[in-house]
C-alpha cells in the first residue's frame, strides 16, 4: 500500500509538472507573437519588453484574419503565445474553442481598459480578449475641391465628385456602408437588399477614382483624389498634414471594429503571453500603441499621457461620442460572405 500512494505521489507530481509545462513550456523565456506585420512595433514594444524580462520575442505575421485562423485551427490552438487579430475572427476563435482565458493575476492592470470597448460579442465576459486598438472608417475630403456638402455615403452619388473619390478595397467595409446608407443592416443576408446596394455603387461609379485598402490618405494628400472613405488611422495621418481637411462621420451610422489579443488554448509560453499582455496595458506602453496605430486608444490612463494630441483630434474623439451609433461588421457563413465578394468583384471589374 505505501508503495501505491509514493507511486501515486509520484504520478501527481508529473502531472502537475507537466501542467506547468503547458502553461511555460520547459520555462523557456520565448514569447511567440502572430499578427499583421508592423502592427506591433518592435523598437518602442517588443524591444523593451525584451530588455526588461529576458524574453525573446519571435514575430510571425499573415496577411489576413482567414489565415491566421487556418493556422491556428490547424496548430490545435497551439504554436503561437499571443495573437492579434480583427474582432469578427476573435469571436469566430473564441467558439471553436481556440482561446484560452486571460490571467488576471499576472495581468493585474486589466482594469485600464475603457469598459466601452468590453463586454463585446467577441467576449462577452471579458476573459479571453485584450481589445488592443479600435476604430471605424471614416469620410475626409478636401473643402477646397468639393462644392457640395458630404454627411455620408448617398452624397457620394453627386455628379460634380466625378473621378475624385477613393474607396476602401474591402467589400465588407465599403458595401456595408451602401446598406446602411438604404437603412439595412451591414450584415444583412437579404439579396433584395444587397442588390439595391450594389445598384447604389454603379450609380457610383463614375465618381470613383481608386480602389485601395490602406493608404488612400496620400492620394488626397497629394491631389489625386478630393474624397475619401477610409480608415481611423489614414483619416488622423491626413489631418495631421492638412488639418484644414473635413472628417465626415456618415449619418448613416459607421463601422465599427476591435483589433483583439488573445492567447491561444496551446499556447506552449502562455505566461510570457500574459506578462506581454500586462507590459502593453501600462499606462506609458498603450500611449506609445495609440500614437503608432493612430487607432482609438482603448487604454484610459494612457489617455491622459497622451494629452491634446489625442483629445484634441478629432477622430478620436468624434468616433468616442458616436459609439452608440455604429455597427460591426460580423463573420458569416462561407455562402453567405461569398455573395458580398461577387457584388465586389463585379463592380471592381467594370472601373
Amino acid at each position: 500500500m505505501k508503495k501505491f500512494f509514493c507511486l501515486l505521489l509520484a504520478l501527481l507530481t508529473l502531472c502537475a509538472a507537466a501542467s506547468a509545462e503547458t502553461v511555460n513550456a520547459n520555462d523557456e523565456a520565448v514569447l511567440n507573437i502572430f499578427t499583421w506585420e508592423g502592427y506591433i512595433d518592435y523598437e518602442t514594444v517588443i524591444k523593451p519588453f525584451e530588455e526588461e524580462t529576458g524574453i525573446k520575442v519571435n514575430y510571425a505575421t499573415f496577411a489576413s484574419n482567414e489565415e491566421m485562423y487556418e493556422k491556428l485551427s490547424a496548430a490545435k490552438g497551439g504554436d503561437y503565445d499571443i495573437v492579434l487579430a480583427g474582432d469578427y475572427i476573435l469571436n469566430t476563435c473564441r467558439e471553436a474553442g481556440l482561446m484560452q482565458k486571460l490571467d488576471k493575476s499576472i495581468i493585474t492592470n486589466y482594469d485600464n481598459l475603457d469598459m466601452t470597448f468590453m463586454s463585446q460579442y467577441f467576449d462577452p465576459d471579458n476573459e479571453y480578449v485584450f481589445p488592443y486598438v479600435a476604430g471605424g472608417p471614416l469620410i475626409v475630403y478636401d473643402p477646397n475641391e468639393v462644392d457640395v456638402e458630404i454627411k455620408g455615403m448617398k452624397d457620394l452619388l453627386d455628379p460634380s465628385l466625378a473621378d475624385s473619390i477613393g474607396l476602401i478595397d474591402d467589400a465588407r467595409v465599403t458595401i456595408g456602408l451602401t446598406l446602411r446608407s438604404l437603412g439595412y443592416s451591414m450584415n444583412t443576408t437579404d439579396e433584395a437588399q444587397q442588390a439595391e446596394a450594389a445598384a447604389m455603387l454603379e450609380e457610383m461609379r463614375p465618381n470613383i477614382h481608386i480602389l485601395e485598402y490602406e493608404n488612400l490618405h496620400t492620394y488626397l494628400l497629394s491631389g489625386d483624389i478630393a474624397v475619401a472613405y477610409t480608415f481611423t488611422p489614414f483619416v488622423a495621418l491626413a489631418l495631421k498634414d492638412r488639418p484644414d481637411l473635413k472628417v465626415v462621420f456618415p449619418e448613416e451610422g459607421i463601422g465599427f471594429g476591435v483589433d483583439g489579443c488573445f492567447i491561444p488554448v496551446n499556447a506552449p509560453h502562455a505566461k510570457n503571453a500574459n506578462l506581454f499582455i500586462e507590459f502593453m496595458l501600462r499606462p506609458e506602453i498603450g500611449a506609445i500603441i495609440t500614437e503608432w496605430q493612430n487607432y482609438c486608444c482603448t487604454n484610459i490612463p494612457a489617455r491622459e499621457i497622451l494629452g491634446d494630441w489625442y483629445y484634441g483630434n478629432p477622430v478620436f474623439t468624434g468616433l468616442i461620442d458616436r459609439l452608440d451609433d455604429t455597427e460591426f461588421i460580423l463573420n458569416l457563413p462561407i455562402e453567405e460572405e461569398q455573395k458580398f465578394q461577387d457584388i465586389w468583384t463585379s463592380f471592381k471589374l467594370g472601373l
